[in-house]
Parts: C-alpha cells; sequence; structure tokens
C-alpha cells in the first residue's frame, strides 16, 4: 500500500479550500473505518439478539428485524447524500450522516420496547446513509479504473476485520456490562471518534468544477444514469443479489449457527473465521486485480461462486448436514465475495466520475435495497436448517453471471480498466 500524496488523480484546488493534504494510506484507512461504522452497528448485535428478544418482549424470527431494518432503512437513505455531497461537498454531508449515527445509538440504548427499537434502527440506517454512499465517491474522486479496484479491494481488507471480531465485542461488552444496551453505547463512542478524525484530516475531496445543481432534474438524470448504463447496471444488480446471499446468512447465522448446529458459544469465532476469509480475499484482490483486470478476476471468481454454492446446496439437503461442512463452505464463498464485490462496485463507478456522489447514491440504493429485502427474506425463510440460505446462494449466483452477461454483451473476462484521471 503506497504512504505517499495522491498523484495523477489528486485534486489540489479542492484540498488547498481546506488546508489538509492525506495520504493514501491514511485515506484508504478512514474511508474503512467510515464504512466500518455501519458493519459493527450491524454485527456487534448478533449475540445480543436471545437476550434483546427477551428483553423486549420478541419472537420467534422477528429478532431479526433489528439487523434486517437496519440493512432495508439504509439502502433507501442512500438515495439522499450523494446529490447533496455533489453540491455541497462530501465533508458536511459526512457530518451530519455521523451525528444521526451517535444520537440515534444512544436512543437505541434508551428503548423500553421492540417495536420502538425497530423504528430507531430503521432511522439510523436512513440517516447515517451517507457513511456507505460517500466512500466510494470520495475515492472516485481520486481515482478510476483498475486502481479504484486495487483502493476499494484494501478499504474492503479493513472494514472486514470489524465483522470479523464486531461479535466478539458485542459479546465481550454484554459479559462485562451485564446489558446489551451497552453495545449501543459504543456504537456511539466510535462515532464520536470518527467524527474527529474526519473533521480533523479530511480534506474536501470534490473539485468545484464537478459541483452539480440542487435541483431535482438534474438529479433524477444523473441517478438515472447511474443505473441505467447497459455497460454497468448488471454489475450493480449482480452485487446486490450476492450480497443478498451474505445478509440472508448475517440474518440467520446466529440461529443458523448456534440452534441448527448447536454451537452457540463458538458463534463469535465462526463468523470471526468467515468474515476473516472475505478479508483476506480482498487483500488478495488488490495484489492481483491493476495485473489481470477487475473484469477478468471477478468473472473468474463469479464462476467459482457458482460451484462452491451448488456443493453447499448439495450437502444442505443431505440428512443431518454438520458445521464441518457448512462452515467451509460458507467460508469459501464468503472469500469469493471478496473477488467480486470491490471489483464490480469499481466497474459500476468507472463512467460517473463527475457525478461520483449522485452516482454513489443510486447504485447503493439499488444494491442496498435488493440485497436487504433479498436477505430478509432468506433469513426469514430459515427452517431449522441451512437449504433456505443454500438454495438463495446458488440462485442469485446463476442470476448474478446473466446479468453480467448482459452488461458485457455476452462476452467475459474483459481487458484492464484504466484510470481516466
Amino acid at each position: 500500500m503506497r504512504s505517499e500524496q495522491f498523484s495523477g488523480g489528486e485534486r489540489p484546488a479542492a484540498e488547498a479550500a481546506h488546508g489538509k493534504r492525506i495520504g493514501e494510506r491514511e485515506l484508504i484507512w478512514m474511508m474503512a473505518m467510515l464504512m466500518a461504522l455501519n458493519a459493527f452497528g450491524i454485527d456487534a448485535v448478533l449475540p445480543a439478539l436471545d437476550e434483546l428478544a427477551s428483553s423486549l418482549g420478541a419472537e420467534g424470527n422477528s429478532r431479526q428485524f433489528v439487523v434486517g431494518a437496519y440493512l432495508l432503512a439504509a439502502g433507501l437513505g442512500t438515495l439522499v447524500p450523494g446529490a447533496f455531497a455533489d453540491r455541497y461537498g462530501r465533508r458536511p454531508v459526512l457530518f451530519v450522516s455521523l451525528a444521526m449515527y451517535i444520537v440515534l445509538s444512544l436512543a437505541c440504548a434508551a428503548v423500553t420496547d421492540f417495536v420502538s427499537l425497530i423504528v430507531l434502527r430503521s432511522l439510523q440506517g436512513f440517516c447515517a446513509a451517507g457513511i456507505i454512499a460517500l466512500p466510494p465517491a470520495i475515492i472516485r474522486d481520486r481515482v478510476g479504473g483498475d486502481k479504484m479496484a486495487r483502493m476499494m479491494s484494501l478499504i474492503f481488507v479493513i472494514f472486514l476485520l470489524v465483522p470479523a471480531v464486531a461479535p466478539s465485542i458485542g459479546q465481550g461488552v454484554m459479559m462485562l456490562m451485564g446489558d446489551w444496551r451497552w453495545i449501543f453505547g459504543i456504537m456511539a463512542v466510535a462515532g464520536v471518534a470518527m467524527t474527529a478524525w474526519v473533521f480533523f484530516r479530511l480534506p474536501e475531496t470534490l473539485h468545484d468544477d464537478d459541483r452539480q445543481e440542487i435541483r431535482v432534474v438534474v438529479i433524477a438524470l444523473n441517478m438515472k444514469s447511474a443505473v441505467t448504463l447497459r455497460s454497468t447496471i448488471g454489475y450493480t444488480l449482480g452485487s446486490a443479489l450476492v450480497f443478498g446471499g451474505l445478509f440472508g446468512f448475517i440474518n440467520s447465522s446466529q440461529q443458523l449457527i448456534g440452534e441448527a448446529f448447536g454451537a452457540g458459544d463458538r458463534f463469535p469465532l465462526i463468523f470471526a473465521i468467515c468474515a476473516g476469509c472475505m478479508a483476506i480475499a480482498n487483500w488478495s484482490n488488490s495484489r492481483i486485480v491493476e495485473r489481470f483486470g477487475a473484469r477478468r478476476v471477478s468473472h473468474a471468481a463469479l464462476f467459482a461462486f457458482i460451484a462452491v454454492a451448488a456443493a453447499q446446496f448439495w450437502f444442505a439437503n443431505q440428512p443431518n448436514e454438520t458445521l464441518w461442512t457448512f462452515v467451509p463452505l460458507m467460508a469459501a464463498n464468503m472469500s469469493l465475495l471478496g473477488f467480486i464485490g470491490a471489483n464490480f462496485g469499481s466497474i459500476a463507478m468507472q463512467p460517473f466520475r463527475q457525478i461520483a456522489g449522485a452516482a454513489s447514491s443510486a447504485q447503493s440504493f439499488l444494491r442496498m435495497t435488493t440485497g436487504a429485502l433479498l436477505g430478509a427474506g432468506i433469513g426469514y425463510a430459515y427452517d431449522g436448517t441451512a437449504r433456505p440460505l443454500a438454495a438463495a446462494l446458488l440462485v442469485t449466483a446463476v442470476l448474478t453471471l446473466a446479468f453480467v452477461l448482459y452488461s458485457e454483451r455476452g462476452g467475459l473476462f474483459g481487458a484492464t480498466v484504466p484510470d481516466d484521471d
């Protein structure tokens, strides 16, 4: 990872306005930790779902709404920040998102009934959507093509360390403090720390020449172009589908691992192994993507994902599937997502440097809402076995291949994508 100041895609006028400069290494860490706030808000709560449901009177699979409502609302919320960030800059919108994340974390800690918690979690996901939608736009302000894919892969390496340890942190907080409410308090503290880091170190990356008007027609046209261009729409929809399968695993993971496979006490470790495999894959992707190209790497990974998902489906339909077949296959598919996610996202953002905020918002909206709805459906279909999850992973992977073929007009494994800045 290079630590020097940016070149080529750097926008000195935008930085000079704030008197700040930031190296590539620090920017990657900062964007990763911003996105990790969202992951922490989801995964740290997972070990607390049983206690939370008992405390607030939730029954059956309804406990999954604590995660599903946040994901869906975050997807809806991503429509909002991009247009404002294209007009007023990335920093102001980030500060609003961070402030809402902090305030609503504290509000969640104080709830007394399950319905109120779901409402507050929905508001939190919606209002804090900027921490999901803006990091890709900030990176796209700087670089594009396979260089962006490399940087996004490195961001995902760091970002995925949080899901790997978040359940353990959540479990540790409950053991130390004796109450699931403290998990939301830790979320608020993390939000304050990130706000300070962004305030003191992040320059404004939006160049004056790229500022867009706040007009409904302009915003609508920008967002429409970001999700209708044939060369990119297949990648946006495809990533929505494969990550919908991942969200389905996250939604049902505590019940699946704890109840179906009887490994509740080992849940944080198993979750960490799966997320850790995904982080390692993203690091590997960052080392090879500029050499082989985002298309070649992600297309190969998608075919491998389909093969592993088929094996997963076969084992899930055998009597008495064990943890020893489920975990390696789930970890393998999460690893392959590490070669798909960042590359698909970078390919989808490539044509939209001048409207990066609106494009990131529109694509994140499509990706997050589709993925969240699909993930919620998969999670709610949990029947005490891994069959619903395995079937969903296989079907979504095959459909993803169809969408990619549409965007590529039937051809796969295309050439590298240069940085156009």
